[in-house]
């Protein structure tokens, strides 16, 4: 399959014979994800918009003095992608500064950092990098690898970097930020000497590691980013959505990251549209100021509230039932102290009747709440307050509760609670490839209702399908959604393995993973009216 063509768009009608159109696709293979009229030969597009679908001939008939024809040759089109989970404004920053996930070695950290500096403007911080993640991995499931944990781990002075980095200062951090380095430039901008508490030295000359408390006065010494920036390094990520197909993103989207988006669109560079999601505990403050269902245009909606249950696997925070084997606990609930605001009451289930209350909130504006739950026990808990609220709201055409991740289940009952409730599975299926790597050693056969595709789709839940790119601090997760669906459809890593899929009784087909990235998304977000198919008067 070919990148797909996309279109996405408000309403129009019909383009009558004779009236020349923007774009015409002509001779291919249109998959629309209309039910019952699932495929077309071509689409063409005029003013934003989508004009006709249908066969090759009649589109002939549109063809304009400024028309520009692609034939196709029987290649593939479907309706732009969407990702129903990003953090936007990070996949920014690691695209254009430095990203070390994979290194694991000096050559590595040379190279990575030098390249950094070239793209980025003498003067501008590289921060983070989060070395060595797949260090403790021999090959994770991306093909990404470190060298394995052949030794001890990797701790790097700045040396190597100083000469490819004079221009920038850098403070970066190892995946789990155990390890901190500054390079000369850094220590330089924010006085840091011999004397100073948490600064390693060797001969009276500062190493560059430093611990974390004096890491963090370094990082105080760097000036906040400029909108310039901010927009360089979102330019950058809206390029590499572009290259893969995907129209609209869902961001988990901080305050700071909308004067971009409002900025990029009144210079015409906004290229693809967001669904923006500020904290579950700002229903209040968004209500004050009218904002509510649909709220918004066709480039920059409010479309959801993020919220969280409980933590995740990686540190055995997600809240299980039982314990994990590994740590003997049985996860955490996500307080409101590290959910939200720092002065507001926080979106987590913490303290007791506080996502009760949120969820009770902005269900009240007509803003759908999208919460966090991985561990089983999560996810049932949300079930049931989500259930309380639909229960004592009553019904609403427009409702779009969603649980993201929707990792684990208790088993195949939560699925069909899920689907009579209306609740939305926002799941990212590449995690299912690269989680397998550990998921049976820390929680054993609970593994097999882990990313239960297949049971929620067969229970007529709304599988809902994103990237969450650009990854974890252990992990980078792909925006492309030809690998999630490779993942959801195949349940094998990117070299083919285990040969028969992890658990592939929750394998599904490649058209119900399009349908998830396409379809169900805008659903999903309500905008199915406007795209999500390929019908005329939707966005082109």
């Amino acid at each position: 399959m070919t990148l797909p063509i996309l279109f996405l768009a408000p309403s129009c009608v019909q383009a009558p014979a004779g009236e020349g159109v923007d774009l015409l696709l002509v001779d291919g293979t249109v998959w629309t994800g209309v039910q019952g009229a699932p495929y077309a030969e071509a689409v063409a597009a005029r003013g934003g918009r989508i004009v006709y679908v249908g066969s090759s001939a009649g589109a002939r008939r549109l063809v304009g003095p400024s028309t520009r024809v692609l034939e196709l040759d029987g290649r593939f089109v479907a309706p732009g992608f969407i990702d129903n989970h990003t953090h936007f404004n990070r996949a920014g920053e690691l695209l254009l500064g430095v990203n070390l996930l994979d290194v694991a070695d000096e050559e590595g950290l040379v190279r990575r950092v030098g390249e950094a500096a070239e793209r980025l403007p003498d003067g501008a911080w590289m921060v983070g990098g989060m070395w060595g993640a797949y260090e403790q991995w021999g090959q994770s499931s991306t093909g990404r690898g470190g060298d394995g944990p052949t030794g001890p781990p990797f701790r790097p002075e700045r040396s190597g970097i100083d000469a490819v980095s004079d221009a920038n200062p850098a403070l970066l951090w190892n995946w789990d930020r155990s390890q901190h380095l500054a390079n000369g430039a850094a220590l330089a901008a924010a006085g840091a000497t011999c004397a100073w508490a948490g600064v390693e030295c060797g001969d009276g000359v500062p190493t560059g590691r430093v611990s974390a408390d004096a890491a963090a006065r370094i990082q105080a010494a760097m000036p906040p980013k400029t909108l310039e920036q901010r927009l360089a390094e979102a330019r950058v990520a809206l390029q590499q959505l572009r290259e893969l197909g995907v129209t609209t993103f869902f961001d988990i989207t901080p305050p700071e990251q909308l004067p971009v988006y409002e900025a990029l669109r009144e210079g015409g560079e906004l290229t693809a549209r967001v669904n923006v999601r500020p904290v579950l505990d700002s229903w209040d403050e968004l209500a004050a100021v009218g904002i509510g269902h649909g709220f918004g245009d066709d480039w920059i909606r409010f479309g959801g509230l993020k919220g969280f249950v409980d933590g995740i696997m990686g540190n055995s925070s997600a809240h299980f039932y039982e314990p994990y084997l590994t740590t003997g606990v049985r996860g955490s609930w996500r307080d409101a102290g590290n959910t939200g605001h720092v002065t507001g009451q926080g979106s987590g289930l913490e303290p007791a009747g506080n996502m009760e209350r949120l969820l009770f909130g902005a269900d009240s504006i007509g803003l759908s709440p999208r919460v966090h739950a991985i561990g089983d026990q999560a996810v049932d808990t949300l079930i049931d307050l989500m259930e309380k609220v639909i229960r004592e709201h009553g019904p609403r055409p427009d409702r779009r509760f969603a649980i993201i991740h929707t990792q684990v289940l208790s088993g195949a009952e939560a699925a069909e609670r899920m689907a009579r409730l209306g609740i939305i599975a926002e799941v990212q299926p590449y995690h299912t490839i690269d989680d397998m790597r550990w998921m049976e050693e820390r929680i054993g056969a609970r593994s097999r209702w882990a990313y239960a595709f297949r049971t929620l789709h067969d229970a007529g839940v709304v599988l809902s399908f994103g990237s969450d790119w650009p990854g974890t601090n252990a992990a980078w997760y792909t925006a492309d959604p030809l690998q999630g669906m490779y993942a959801a459809v195949t349940r094998q890593t990117l070299d083919g393995q285990p040969a028969e899929g992890w658990f592939p009784e929750e394998r599904i087909d490649v058209e119900t993973a399009l349908r998830a990235y396409t379809v169900n998304n805008a659903f999903a977000a309500g905008e199915e009216d406007r795209k999500g198919t390929l019908e005329v008067g939707k966005l082109a």
